[in-house]
């Protein structure tokens, strides 16, 4: 999920905690638990600082380590600590627990979208990413909304409001999900172009009920288009390239960076008097007839690197960031 929803998710765990008595019981019990679960809904994302470090450490590291199994126990830990250092006498076992959910719960929710976490370190380095609910949800982030104002002004207590909250949206995840499953595992019959061995991806998006469709070939190929009022309408298809530079691009970090995160990169090979572009896209995310989230390299026509990007890019700010003028 994005920033802003983790943030309200908070609000919304530390409002649940007074189902807890004993969080319910003591001002500064609840405000220590508040403290907590804000900081661990947030916890999580703080390895965005590897930015400062390149694209291609971030790109390769986002949701990784930081979403693991053990880090669900050291986020718990420092927040918990830092609070049990701030505030006399909490009852640590019951801060600890509230902490220990918000962090949990922020990687559980990171797995419904499309970018995935690792969420199975260390057992698994495999990017989970169900495609079931937009990176910013509306339904999500509106009702905690107006869950946290009704608890601000006093117009109905925590512990009433947020357990219907949260059970509400435990309806939606289910519902979601079994939509997205059905959807998925017959869109097929929705397309008469389909072919033995072809493989849909729905893509969920702002809106409920309009989906990105992802089609992957036998050959590697890839088609796009739109789910909506029960018919796909394809509006791109994208060709694959093979070629010597683009295996040679494979050795460069930024590249290795992009490829270990997504399964649906294609390449597209230029060739220009100076040797080689090799423009690597994940074709999940399609923006105004664009791909915004690429991998560049330039070699010569010996196949040395000249330069390379990673990251989220315009194609008309791309020339911007390499030396060689594309």
């Amino acid at each position: 999920m994005d920033s802003g929803t983790h943030l309200v998710i908070g609000f919304g765990l530390a409002g649940l905690a007074y189902i807890d008595p004993v969080v319910a019981a003591d001002p500064s019990v609840s405000t220590a638990v508040l403290i907590g679960t804000v900081l661990g809904s947030q916890a999580p994302d703080a390895d965005t600082l590897l930015r400062l470090k390149d694209n291609a450490t971030y790109i390769k590291n986002h949701r990784g380590r930081s979403h693991s199994l053990p880090a669900l126990i050291i986020w718990t830990a420092l927040i918990t600590l830092g609070l049990m250092m701030a505030f006399d006498n909490l009852p640590f076992w019951h801060v600890t627990m509230w902490v220990f959910i918000a962090v949990a719960f922020h990687v559980f929710t990171d797995l419904f979208n499309t970018y995935g976490t690792q969420a199975f370190r260390p057992f698994s380095e495999k990017w989970v990413s169900w495609n079931i609910i937009h990176i910013f949800d509306p339904v999500i982030f509106i009702s905690h909304l107006i869950a946290i104002f009704m608890w601000s002004v006093h117009l109905v207590r925590p512990e009433v409001l947020f357990p219907i909250l949260y059970m509400i949206l435990a309806v939606y995840y289910v519902w979601r999900s079994w939509y997205h499953h059905y959807l998925e595992s017959n869109l097929f019959q929705k397309d008469p172009r389909y072919k033995q061995g072809e493989r849909y991806y729905l893509i969920p998006t702002f809106h409920l009920y309009v989906w990105q469709v992802v089609k992957k070939m036998p050959n590697g190929h890839f088609a796009l288009g739109e789910y909506r009022n029960n018919r796909i309408k394809w509006v791109d298809e994208v060709s694959c390239d093979a070629h010597p530079a683009v295996e040679a691009s494979k050795n460069n970090k930024d590249i290795a960076a992009f490829l270990y995160f997504t399964s649906f990169a294609c390449a597209d090979l230029h060739f220009h008097e100076w040797g080689y572009e090799v423009r690597w896209a994940d074709v999940r995310y399609r923006h105004r007839k664009q791909y915004p989230f690429v991998a560049v390299m330039m070699l010569d026509k010996e196949l040395n690197p000249l330069d390379s990007y990673v990251g989220w890019v315009s194609e008309t700010r791309l020339g911007k960031k390499l030396r060689v003028n594309t």
